[in-house]
């Protein structure tokens, strides 16, 4: 969850109630599309991969190439479109994002694939800097904190409901289809946006002396540390979930789906728990979240070989990094309270970057390695977060309201 920025809580339109949260779930539906798309890969990654001939570690350049574009689009399209309508630009890589999905479903070689991944790279990085502060524009300023819960509920519900009815969708009728039916959703959501959203002149833009600026704090570098350990961790280790699945678990591609909609419903689960228990106590529900993350990582080689146990610890793990992302939001925000667009810009970039990095060096283990290998070194670098963490509160280091 994003902190509002108060010049961007500006009173809603004089339009009705209706309209206003339309509005809103419009751009959690926009959220909800660029999530999908970005993590759909990890549960047709066997069936791409067979495909175009390319082994586990290379398919899962998937990953690697939107993470990292999206990575760099983020300041730079905030710096870039300071001054422009946030309504045209939000439709621009919704539209961009539509286009993906068709070339992907239509590509003919794996290059054209990460062609592709590189226009959804730049539509999350595009879409998320300047779609992340503007739920409180949309509707009355009273209704703003539930307007931005509703916003980025997407991003679990992309876990929960995207990847498994996607994967699913590609079991029954080819991964070629998935992606053809994200572009035809994305392309609703398209027209969606251009009905209900008003006009959204800029409000406040972000320069970039102010993010040199928070580049500079002690806070935000922990922040950023943080969040590269608990992300490599995480992704380093689930992108490859799919093939430990088939080959450790020995289970089959449906009942894989099966245990992402698990996985995923865990994750929306956590994602609730660790936003209530972050804004009390920020290092504890940090660590919790780590600390189970490198519990199911590391247990998954031994007791993932049985059903029951990876159900089990796939729950655990889901979670435990349904709670990541608002607890690496809130360590940025509290870090940087008078300049939240700027920290939402740096949280953004700092996550994307580490996906591509996971994805990457997950791939280069499992293929001279094993699945197994890669649940491992996971585990390894949740650890750290957790040595951090206790280091962090060993050196009395703290933000306002950040005490505990």
């Amino acid at each position: 969850m994003t902190t509002l920025d108060p010049a961007d809580a500006t009173e809603a339109p004089d339009r009705s109630p209706f309209v206003s949260w339309a509005a809103v779930v419009a751009v959690m539906l926009g959220i909800f599309s660029l999530v999908t798309a970005e993590i759909l890969p990890i549960g047709l990654l066997i069936s791409i991969g067979t495909d175009f001939a390319v082994s586990d570690g290379k398919a899962g350049l998937m990953m690697t190439m939107p993470g990292l574009l999206a990575a760099v689009s983020a300041p730079v399209v905030t710096l870039a479109t300071a001054r422009a309508d946030r309504r045209l630009m939000l439709c621009a890589f919704i539209l961009l994002l539509t286009l993906a999905d068709f070339v992907t479903a239509a590509a003919q070689d794996y290059g054209t694939v990460l062609l592709a991944r590189v226009l959804v790279g730049v539509s999350i990085g595009g879409f998320w800097s300047i779609g992340a502060g503007l739920a409180g524009r949309l509707v009355p300023a009273e209704s703003a904190g539930r307007a931005t819960a509703v916003v980025f509920s997407a991003v679990p519900l992309g876990s929960v409901l995207g990847v498994p009815l996607g994967t699913l969708i590609g079991d029954v009728a080819g991964w070629r289809t998935a992606f053809l039916v994200m572009g035809i959703f994305t392309g609703a959501v398209l027209a969606l946006l251009l009905v209900v959203l008003p006009p959204l002149p800029p409000v406040r833009a972000t320069r970039p002396d102010v993010l040199t600026a928070l580049l500079r704090g002690t806070g935000t570098r922990f922040a950023l540390a943080l969040t590269f350990l608990v992300v490599l961790a995480h992704f380093g280790a689930y992108t490859y979930v799919a093939p430990f699945l088939e080959q450790v678990t020995r289970v089959s591609a449906g009942t894989v789906t099966v245990l992402l909609f698990v996985y995923g419903a865990a994750g929306l689960v956590g994602n609730f728990a660790g936003g209530s228990a972050v804004a009390r106590y920020p290092r504890a529900a940090f660590a919790v979240a780590a600390s189970m993350i490198a519990t199911a990582t590391l247990l998954l080689p031994v007791l993932g070989q049985w059903r029951a146990g990876a159900v089990v610890l796939l729950v655990v793990w889901g979670a435990a990094y349904g709670a990541v992302p608002v607890c690496s939001q809130t360590w940025f925000a509290r870090a940087s309270p008078g300049t939240p667009e700027a920290a939402s810009v740096l949280f953004t970039a700092s996550f994307q970057a580490t996906i591509s990095v996971g994805a990457l060096a997950g791939g280069l283990v499992v293929d001279r390695s094993s699945p197994s290998s890669v649940m491992v070194l996971g585990g390894i670098a949740a650890v750290l977060v957790v040595l951090g963490i206790g280091a962090h509160r060993a050196r009395r280091i703290s933000w306002p309201g950040t005490e505990r």
